[in-house]
């Protein structure tokens, strides 16, 4: 599991905890089973995703929040339906739009058969936000949730691959999965399993795999896990090193009647190319993907006005604790401490290190617990900012 470069991370233990809830043994799962082979977990208990969405919450997101065209979608067969028949027109702020979820149409179509597909799940629903940053920052890689609401009797897409992994979390009623050996023909199935409320599936990328319900209406959440891939990570720093090692010079006039007479200039641009890519420093490559991941992590700033509000009112006894999901990683810079907090970064003194490193080693502490590193005033200043900022946020008295 990654680790933070200052110690000990209170949140390592929840990201830790969001992986187990669905894989079980974290470290077996890196180890067997991480982009290499399915895995199928029956539940422990039937109620182990209950928290997280519910049929309930299908209704309620349908029926009283007007969802708009992608956010939901409908699919039969393996086809998406045309979104025409089952959006309707209206007003939204003064200006006309076309793409509001009909829910009449909807349950509708759903009646007929049809997948309801809620998409991007992970942006809004509260306990799915948590979910997926406690994930990615348990596996650095991104991740998405959607909800698939099938109908009895019905299959919502045909046997198909993704090109990420995912973790399908069945939350109601029960579905049938075949998954399929990639190398193998139609008839090598690797798993073949009905999942119940509470299993847990593991898909790596590119393993086909269908579903369909039988007696029962289905819902499970699909967790999307998006690769960081070597072919991204390193082409980042290739492909412009190669771009600027060729010569943009044409060829010599005729070149294609005597394609010999261009090897000692081929050798020359390879030459190039290899000097290039020798001057390529390793260290700096991985660091830029490890920031380019910590950066796309802002922070989850639930109630976030209200403590804004009250940022005058924090005083030595008050206790802050690290919001859920936050990121942040320290680098030391000369006389210059950074503070990387997801989609910023904040430039302080670099005395303020100790100081920085007591508040991320710490589950929740009282303002004054800073006292043998910083003074009254200063105390003060670095807590409301990291307020402000989202890193920390005031626990509400017992």
């Amino acid at each position: 599991m990654p680790t933070s470069p200052t110690g000990s991370d209170p949140q390592d233990d929840a990201a830790g905890d969001a992986l187990a809830r669905c894989v079980g043994d974290p470290g077996r799962f890196v180890a067997e089973h991480w982009a290499r082979a399915p895995l199928y977990r029956p539940a422990a208990d039937a109620a182990a995703f209950a928290d997280l969405f519910s049929l309930a919450d299908v209704d309620r997101i349908l029926s009283s929040t007007t969802p708009r065209f992608p956010a939901f979608r409908l699919v039969k067969e393996g086809r998406q339906l045309d979104p025409r028949s089952y959006t309707r027109s209206g007003r939204v702020g003064g200006q006309p739009v076309h793409d509001l979820a009909d829910p009449g149409s909807v349950y509708e179509l759903f009646g007929g058969g049809a997948t309801i597909v809620l998409q991007s799940l992970h942006r809004f629903w509260p306990p799915l936000v948590r979910l997926s940053r406690d994930l990615e920052l348990a596996l650095t890689h991104p991740v998405q949730v959607n909800a698939y609401v099938t109908p009895p009797a019905s299959r919502g897409l045909g046997v198909h691959h993704d090109e990420h992994d995912v973790f399908v979390l069945q939350v109601h009623g029960r579905k049938r999965w075949d998954v399929y050996d990639p190398a193998g023909g139609p008839e090598d199935r690797l798993i073949v399993a009905e999942l119940a409320p509470g299993d847990c599936l593991y898909l790596p990328q590119r393993f086909p795999h269908a579903a369909w319900t039988a007696a029962t209406a289905s819902v499970h959440l699909t967790v999307g896990v998006v690769p960081v891939t070597w072919a991204e990570v390193v082409g980042r720093a290739v492909v412009p090193a190669v771009e600027d090692a060729l010569s943009g010079e044409p060829l010599p006039a005729g070149f294609a009647a005597d394609p010999d007479a261009l090897v000692a200039g081929v050798a020359e641009q390879l030459g190039e190319v290899r000097r290039r890519l020798d001057k390529l420093d390793p260290a700096a490559i991985a660091a830029a993907a490890a920031d380019r991941f910590w950066s796309g992590r802002p922070p989850v700033l639930s109630g976030q006005l209200q403590h804004l509000l009250a940022l005058e009112e924090i005083g030595d006894h008050t206790v802050v604790r690290r919001r859920p999901g936050a990121v942040c990683r320290l680098r030391r810079r000369g006389d210059r401490l950074e503070v990387l907090l997801g989609d910023r970064t904040l430039r302080m003194p670099a005395r303020l290190a100790p100081a920085m490193r007591a508040v991320l080693a710490s589950d929740r502490l009282a303002v004054g617990d800073l006292a043998g590193h910083l003074d009254p005033p200063s105390r003060l200043v670095l807590v409301r900012r990291l307020v402000r900022e989202g890193l920390l946020e005031p626990v509400a008295p017992a």
